[in-house]
């Protein structure tokens, strides 16, 4: 009786090592995933920062509309722009509130 229940209790804990090694290697697994995904994602994002600043600074955006717009574009006081709201089919019209004003 004392080497069955012996015998079980080897057993029992052989199989609970196998189950929790193998959970932990899962675990490991979808971190390594994850960490891989936020490189990219990371990654992904400084080529879109970069990409942001080079493109909105003011000289390159004088320089592109000088290139491809020529007199396209024009100034338009800012204190001229309203905004549009419908709401159950009635348009009502504002002006444009500034907030550092």
């Amino acid at each position: 009786m004392k080497k069955l229940l012996t015998s079980f209790l080897i057993i029992f804990l052989i199989l609970f090592t196998v189950i929790i090694k193998n959970s932990t290697k899962r675990i490991d697994d979808e971190i390594f995933v994850k960490k891989e995904n936020i490189r990219i994602l990371k990654k992904d994002l400084g080529k879109i920062k970069l990409e942001h600043e080079f493109l909105s600074s003011a000289e390159k955006l004088l320089e592109f509309q000088n290139l491809y717009f020529d007199d396209q574009l024009i100034k338009k006081n800012i204190q001229e722009i309203k905004i549009i709201y419908e709401n159950l089919g009635e348009i009502e019209i504002k002006n444009l509130e500034l907030i550092n004003e």
